[in-house]
């Protein structure tokens, strides 16, 4: 295997092959290891499936553009304007397969040889693969516990930056944690990036899934700082499979035009994302989000029977999710297993409960895991006390 392949590792789905060789032998796995809501009871609305439809009868079925339906731009567009504040343009979009091709593209055209690529500790793990992958060098920044929440740990981005810093990556609302990022946060960062010469990148694809506080676009902060921001409709609008994201460039001033063109180029080497589906896509940003509320106050319900069921035992802790699908716990007891992956592997073989280990997230700290919080109330209730039942058994206190 290629040097460069090894660093691909997605901890997220390690664990599924042996998931699967349980359920062989007649045992009962509950997953909780995937961000997929139609994995669980989540079904993708019924005008988003009729748009499809309409799409493919009406004969979109050809390639598109490689950067986009232009019609699906605008109304990126018009939606990041009116609902995140962010003033863009169909130009300035670039339509992906779904955000993971995204962060490829992106990291591709902007990464040389050793350029260092700020990046949060816990992240989503893309995009520390592919700063590797391309030659870069990762450099996390700390988001820490505090009062009940995450918060960027401003003086660690400060204290760590270096000549080599190319890029900084936000992901807001965090996964695996759960966290938004307030306002005052982001402007310190902007801050930053201005006094270094930080290109900055926003993953914002949970940014309609948040329960309390308000969330705001990068973008949306600043009149001259270039912003690349990634977003996508696999969880607003209930359709992971399709594989439908987009990127966008916001460049008051040019300065990234260079990267805007060479995402392009990687676009034009793969011809076009699906075509039906882009043109169902801007049918459905047309009809709006008013499937939005239902899912929201199901996803709120669930978060709320896990923050009950962990508060009910000292030995895992939890800071409250405001945000996406995710819980990041952390278990405040030493028990018979060597690391979080250790754990989450003996969890799996004893208990029957697939969660990632923090680690899989480049999380700093030992102790972590991720859960999602997606399943029905009775299963979600019935995976988080085998959880509590296995630390408590396992545990050497």
């Amino acid at each position: 295997m290629l040097e460069r392949i090894k660093v691909l590792s997605y901890p997220i789905r390690e664990l599924v092959p042996l998931a699967k060789e349980l359920e062989k032998r007649g045992e009962d796995v509950i997953y909780l290891n995937i961000g997929d809501p139609l994995k669980y009871d989540f079904k993708t609305p019924k005008h988003v499936i009729e748009a499809l439809c309409k799409a493919a009868k009406k004969g979109f079925n050809y390639y598109s553009e490689s950067e986009g339906l232009y019609e699906l731009r605008e109304a990126i567009a018009k939606k990041e304007h009116e609902i995140n504040r962010v003033n863009i343009e169909a130009t300035d979009v670039i339509v992906t397969q779904g955000v993971s091709e995204g962060i490829n593209f992106l990291l591709a055209a902007l990464i040389e040889e050793n350029d260092e690529v700020f990046l949060p500790s816990p992240l989503y793990p893309l995009y520390a693969n592919y700063v590797r992958f391309y030659g870069g060098k990762p450099k996390f920044y700390k988001l820490i516990r505090r009062e009940n929440k995450w918060s960027t740990d401003i003086s660690d981005i400060i204290d760590n930056l270096s000549k080599k810093t190319k890029a900084m990556v936000l992901v807001n609302p965090n996964n695996p944690t759960g966290a938004l990022i307030p306002e005052e946060e982001l402007l310190k960062i902007i801050e930053i990036a201005s006094e270094n010469n930080l290109i900055l990148i926003s993953d914002e694809i949970y940014d309609q899934i948040v329960f309390e506080g308000k969330f705001r676009s990068l973008a949306s902060l600043t009149k001259e700082i270039p912003v690349i921001g990634l977003n996508g409709f696999s969880k607003t609008f209930l359709v992971t499979g399709w594989r439908i994201g987009y990127i966008y460039f916001y460049d008051p001033e040019g300065v990234i035009s260079d990267i805007k063109d060479s995402v392009l180029k990687m676009a034009r080497n793969r011809l076009c994302t699906n075509t039906t589906v882009q043109k169902a896509m801007a049918y459905a940003l047309k009809e709006g989000f008013s499937h939005l509320n239902d899912l929201l106050s199901k996803l709120k319900r669930r978060r709320e029977l896990v923050i009950k069921i962990l508060d009910e035992t000292e030995l895992i802790t939890l800071e409250k999710p405001e945000a996406a699908f995710y819980a990041f716990p952390k278990i405040e007891v030493r028990g018979k297993w060597v690391s979080d992956e250790d754990f989450a592997k003996k969890l799996l073989k004893e208990k029957k409960v697939l969660v990632v280990p923090g680690s899989g997230f480049y999380m700093y700290e030992d102790g972590f895991f991720r859960i999602v919080t997606l399943p029905p109330e009775e299963v979600l209730e019935e995976a988080l006390y085998r959880i509590i039942k296995f630390v408590e058994t396992f545990s050497k206190n």
